[in-house]
């Protein structure tokens, strides 16, 4: 029975082998009758990749896009076709191609703003918000956010994106955005494929990105491919510039607060260019001389270094190097503050036959701050000295197998090494040392992926796949339990805790997480999408303030701190009008939110060893509509969108177990953005926004004791009110200058107001006691800009 069970066994799998042969000698067969084009295309000027082309075959009505680096690959029955390259802002070009053999044809696409009579502000191919899969997406052009008014006359990337939809901030002067209900800890912000763990200098009103070095940025909603991965909320892909592969130039600007140097230049007879940027504030120089002779040596600046290089080893190998280095610097006497960024990504881009691409990413990331005195002495009697980090390191490869134009599979994995130092603090007083510093963690995440965009026919196409994600928590490290005296306050910690040696998994976790998107075409510029993505994160920010600050601690999930979770789905209807020039879409989400952290009453998150005692974890739900209209041409370009949105969480013991909403929960939220080319060397500027004001909890009684009021919150609600609605209006010109720089350059001076009529939008509002009457209370409001604030910059290029 034994040996005629084997037999059947060997049967059934020699059965199944045959099928599979004969399924791939179809396949080959097939394959033999067909031919592949494919191959690069780049901007004619200064030889970019230029990513989400248009390659459209006339013959069979099928075509593909560009990927990241402007590859693609059609593999079509043999015969003569013509193959047009289209990009919205660029010349067609239309190629005939006999392909009775296997062809590489590289393209270059010049840049039509000569020839054409008005202003164009997107560079994405025709129709593409229609007919692509991408649902919840945005694409904000370079050029397009170097005309918007900005702060101070600098161009800022993140302050342009939070006027989409779907974006909000809690305010002036917070760092990052929130997107669909989430914190800003739930967006991936990628430069060049490394994580930048804080976005923003000077405590958010500038961003780190170099706007002279940035080529692309696109910002995932919802419909996230299965290729992204560690983070529940969004992801913001910001792609540098490869440098000039055709001339050696020179930009930068001069402004009100700092000044920026760009440099590019080609090397090796074009197969290699590279790019430099470097920025630096001097606010604190400007101030020097109004300052008393306390202040004189406060420092209060920002500067950074963006760097990227690439090399073409051949027709199928390509080599880019980046990097990015920056630092907030501020203090005064014998006060010292600051943190920084710095990022390192290597790629090789291998054709491994003119189907099958790949792209092998080696990144490198770094997040710091430190805190202390400006005591140089090492035998100081009186010190502090406290400094934080997180390090991430991580191999990614990427592969994408072109099977069809209908069908295009991608697939790959990724290892993430963590290293968390939340605090190391050395403490002196009166020459005595105490080190209050805690121990570091560890931890890895590895992922694999797969997915597949298949086209069935003209009218529909349907990108799925799957991601799943490991992580570990590894040792050495203690961990403890607590125990709960009182349900919502600090928990106690059972000592002692449970010791790990190193290298010991001390807690693991993995989760499966589906996407998948739907289009349908309903006519050539009308499409109705639908999307649902489920995402993890195991990387946790842990902020109790009313806005993030440099000082909060990230963490990693461990066996109290569990990964957050987020389901959502989204419907949306796109449509364009008069040949792509305006563009409309509406859609509409549901996201829900799992193991979201809040915190306990008093709660010390900082140099705190017992701090997951002061946790608490709950569940949240975000769900709305955006609305949105561009315009693409003309001479008056821009977009107005309207966002319709609630956001909740509701944690156990909190606001009475019920829902309440988030800090940075804003029902409504309206943002317009007008460019006016007045005449071709003036072009006019404006942005407008208005939105509801953040939730804030406020006394809903008092008591008076002694002469003194004092407040009370009678029925235990969070966020029972709200601060008054923010709205701003910002206006700028940008005037070419007549006259050649250095005989062969351009120079442009760009004016511009921000908060034009003055208003005083606040952060927050807060209660206190009146000083002359402790019996009577007032509100504070407190406003980080308000007032108007005029700026001029000169940028140049040669």
């Amino acid at each position: 029975m034994k040996k005629n069970f084997f037999s059947m066994k060997n049967e059934k799998l020699k059965g199944a082998l045959m099928l599979a042969l004969m399924m791939i000698m179809s396949l080959t067969a097939d394959a033999q009758t067909k031919q592949t084009i494919s191959g690069f295309v780049k901007d004619l000027a200064n030889g970019e990749g230029l990513i989400g082309v248009s390659v459209y075959v006339r013959e069979t009505e099928t075509g593909v896009t560009t990927n990241t680096y402007g590859f693609y690959s059609l593999t079509l029955p043999a015969g003569q076709y013509n193959v047009v390259y289209s990009y919205i802002g660029y010349q067609k070009i239309i190629k005939e191609v006999n392909l009775s053999t296997d062809q590489t044809v590289n393209i270059e696409m010049a840049d039509e703003s000569n020839q054409l009579q008005e202003v164009t502000i997107s560079t994405q191919k025709e129709d593409e918000n229609v007919r692509s899969i991408e649902m919840s997406v945005n694409k904000v052009e370079m050029k397009t956010i170097k005309k918007m008014p900005a702060l101070l006359g600098e161009v800022d990337l993140i302050r342009s994106i939070q006027l989409l939809p779907g974006v909000t901030t809690v305010g002036e002067g917070a760092s990052g955005f929130n997107v669909r209900g989430g914190d800003i800890s739930q967006n991936l912000v990628l430069l060049d494929e490394a994580p930048v763990y804080n976005s923003s200098h000077l405590f958010g009103f500038f961003s780190v990105f170099n706007p002279d070095a940035v080529k692309d940025v696109k910002l995932i909603k919802g419909g996230i491919p299965a290729q992204y991965g560690g983070r529940i909320s969004s992801i913001l892909d910001v792609r540098m510039k490869e440098g000039n592969a055709k001339k050696r130039e020179i930009n930068g600007g001069i402004g009100s607060i700092f000044s920026r140097l760009t440099y590019e230049q080609p090397f090796a007879a074009g197969k290699g260019s590279f790019i430099v940027a470097a920025r630096r504030s001097y606010i604190d120089i400007l101030a020097k001389p109004f300052l008393n002779k306390d202040l004189r040596d406060s420092k209060f600046n920002f500067y950074d270094l963006t760097a990227k290089v690439n090399y073409r080893l051949g027709e199928k190998d390509t080599f880019f190097a980046s990097g990015y280095f920056g630092k907030d610097v501020f203090g005064g006497g014998d006060f010292a503050f600051g943190w920084g960024n710095a990022t390192a990504t290597g790629r090789w881009n291998h054709i491994f036959s003119n189907k099958l691409f790949m792209n092998l990413t080696g990144y490198y990331s770094n997040y710091d701050y430190s805190l202390g005195q400006n005591v140089n002495d090492d035998n100081a009697r009186d010190k502090f000295d406290w400094k934080s980090k997180i390090i991430s390191k991580s191999i990614k490869p990427d592969f994408t197998y072109y099977i069809t134009p209908n069908n295009q599979l991608t697939f790959g994995g990724q290892y993430i090494r963590y290293d968390s130092r939340p605090g190391k603090a050395i403490a002196i007083s009166e020459g005595e040392t105490t080190d209050i510093s805690l121990d570091p963690k560890y931890a890895d995440e590895s992922a694999l992926y797969i997915g597949n965009e298949q086209k069935f026919g003209d009218k529909i196409s349907l990108q799925y796949g799957i991601r799943y994600s490991y992580f570990r928590s590894l040792g050495p490290g203690t961990e403890y339990d607590y125990i709960e005296e009182v349900k919502g306050q600090r928990k106690l910690p059972v000592l002692p805790g449970k010791e790990y040696g190193k290298g010991d998994v001390i807690k693991s976790y993995g989760n499966w997480e589906p996407r998948a998107s739907l289009n349908i075409g309903l006519n050539a510029t009308t499409s109705i999408k639908a999307s649902y993505n489920r995402t993890a994160q195991y990387l946790h920010l842990l902020s109790n303030t009313a806005a993030s600050s440099p000082l909060d601690v990230w963490t990693l999930s461990s066996p109290i701190i569990k990964p957050e979770m987020a389901d959502q789905v989204a419907l949306g209807w796109f449509q364009n009008f008069k040949d792509n020039t305006y563009e409309a879409s509406v859609e509409v989400y549901y996201k829900k939110l799992y193991n979201q952290i809040d915190y306990v009453p008093g709660s010390d998150l900082l140099l705190n060893q017992y701090f997951t005692g002061d946790l608490l974890f709950g569940k949240g739900r975000a769900y709305g509509a955006e609305f949105y209209l561009k315009k693409n041409k003309g001479k008056l370009t821009g977009w107005v969108s309207y966002t319709l949105s609630r956001t909740e969480r509701q944690v156990e013991t909190v606001n009475n177990d019920d829902w309440f909403p988030a800090r940075f929960d804003k029902p409504h939220n309206f943002t317009s953005v007008a460019i006016y080319e007045l005449r071709k060397r003036l072009t006019l500027s404006a942005n407008f926004t208005i939105a509801s004001g953040t939730p804030a909890t406020f006394a809903t009684n008092r008591y008076e004791i002694q002469g003194w009021a004092l407040g009370n919150n009678y029925e235990g609600k969070r966020n029972n009110s709200r601060i008054p609605a923010y709205h701003r209006l910002d206006l700028a010109a940008t005037l070419k200058s007549k006259r050649k720089l250095f005989k062969t350059g351009e120079g442009e001076w760009v004016f511009s107001v921000y908060n034009v009529y003055n208003r005083r939008n606040p952060f927050s509002v807060y209660t206190r006691v009146n000083e002359d009457n402790a019996l009577k209370t007032e509100a504070v409001r407190y406003s980080v800009i308000g007032s108007m604030i005029p700026s001029v910059t000169y940028n140049f290029k040669f």
